[in-house]
């Protein structure tokens, strides 16, 4: 009878592609992967550390699941991912309830270390954290947790920047770029699968390729994906703002299949912060960039993070970010408040600012973003789009939900869809009928009979 595993994956797309491939390695190893913890005989937890909500989220559901442990309805509970790599073995001393802690480098062995764990009694080693260096290739398969038509495509791993507010470099080793014909593997096998939509993501995909040599990595790129049969859509997350150019612009525009829409973290505008956090380029490259790329793609859909409360950010520096919101108006923003990581350059700056303040700039920005959300939504009222289809609606009048090409899952808006029959993960053509902060409404656009 084989061990039924559940894994709880937290944090972003990049740690939910890991989980994938251990789910699918698993599963190659004996294994069954089920959806409900409570039936579960192991139960994996893949973590995540990049700031302090998500480390308590870790911690929190680490010990939502100890306690199904105490109570006889799991024998192993597994800890993987950023959060032992940051902490190493002091979390044995934490919490005891871990059978096992495993680093970001440990992915590929997940199934040999489970198999070890059940045939010690007392095993000697709880903690297997080496260097941060895994590099997934074509080779791993994955078990995809995201809706059949839609799946995260990791094309590097890593990063190198060192921005001072993160510890990704630490947790995750320096960049790393797959080589391109193992990635158009990958993606090949995506589509045999039934996959429409490929969403690329790295910690930094405009970097995609430049330590391999590749002249133009990442427009290269997604010029091939674009040949693949199968594939309709193409989205782009995590581009660096001083490694953007023309040329990526200019793909987007004249490939059809990607999506215009381009997610560019630019955290700050204010080049004192900027520089304080390391980041490479100053105010003027940001809002060059930004220009350039709706220049180039007119109706390009941007998305931008913006940190609030970072050392040193006086009310003149957040009334500056706060007009740079007002005057771009992104089409979708998230607000992070600045959250203090031992370890890291920024924890040893002058100036930290106090919570309470941090929360009421993050409502600041977050309730102007509402208003020019609204308005642009507003704006897309009449207008012909795509929709994927991804699920049924509860929502009187709407028999589907689905996302527009402007909308990437999870941390967009949705689309509510008036339509016919349809099967999930069908690219329907709509029209907008109307709108509200975040979401839009629309009805299928039948093709009249000549």
């Amino acid at each position: 009878m084989k061990n039924k595993v559940h894994i709880i994956s937290l944090g972003c797309p990049k740690n939910l592609v890991d989980s994938e491939v251990m789910a699918a390695a698993l599963g190659g190893g004996g294994f069954e992967v089920i959806s409900l913890p409570e039936n579960a005989d192991i139960i994996i937890i893949n973590t995540c550390t990049f700031i302090l909500p998500a480390k308590e989220e870790s911690i929190d559901e680490i010990f939502r699941m100890a306690e199904l442990k105490r109570a006889g309805m799991c024998r192993y509970l597994i800890v993987t991912g950023c959060l032992p790599q940051r902490y190493g073995t002091i979390l044995e001393k934490e919490i005891p309830e871990v059978d096992l802690f495993l680093g970001t480098g440990e992915i590929p062995l997940i199934a040999d270390l489970i198999a070890s764990l059940q045939k010690e009694e007392q095993p000697e080693q709880r903690s297997f954290i080496g260097k941060p260096d895994f590099l997934m290739n074509s080779s791993h398969p994955r078990l995809l947790s995201t809706p059949p038509h839609t799946a995260y495509l990791k094309i590097a791993e890593g990063c190198s920047n060192h921005c001072s507010y993160c510890v990704i470099p630490f947790v995750r080793g320096k960049f790393r770029s797959r080589q391109m014909d193992d990635i158009l593997r990958e993606a090949e096998t995506l589509a045999q699968g039934g996959v429409k939509e490929i969403i690329i993501a790295a910690q930094e995909t405009t970097l995609y390729g430049r330590d391999l040599g590749y002249a133009s990595g990442l427009s290269s790129l997604l010029r091939e994906i674009a040949l693949i049969d199968g594939i309709r859509w193409i989205r782009l997350l995590y581009t660096y703002p001083a490694d953007l150019d023309d040329e990526l612009f200019r793909t987007i525009r004249n490939v059809e299949k990607i999506c215009n829409y381009i997610d560019i973290p630019v955290q700050h505008i204010d080049d004192t912060i900027l520089g304080s956090m390391n980041r490479k380029g100053d105010s003027r490259l940001i809002k060059n960039v930004i220009a350039s790329a709706r220049k180039i793609i007119p109706d390009v859909a941007l998305r931008t993070s913006l940190i609030v409360g970072f050392p040193g950010e006086t009310q003149e520096r957040f009334d500056r970010l706060l007009a740079f919101v007002r005057k771009t108006r992104f089409d979708h923003v998230g607000v992070f408040e600045y959250s203090r990581e031992e370890g890291t350059g920024a924890d040893a700056l002058p100036g930290h600012i106090p919570e309470s303040v941090k929360e009421l700039r993050r409502g600041i920005i977050m309730e102007e973003q509402a208003l020019i959300s609204r308005e642009i939504n507003q704006s897309l009222i009449d207008s012909t789009m795509e929709i994927v289809i991804e699920e049924e609606s509860d929502l009187p009048g709407y028999d589907y939900i689905g996302r527009a090409r402007r909308q990437a899952p999870d941390i967009d808006g949705i689309t509510y869809v008036k339509a016919g029959e349809k099967e999930m993960g069908d690219i329907v053509k709509c029209r907008v009928s109307s709108a509200d902060d975040y979401d839009l409404f629309a009805e299928e656009k039948v093709e009249k009979k000549p």
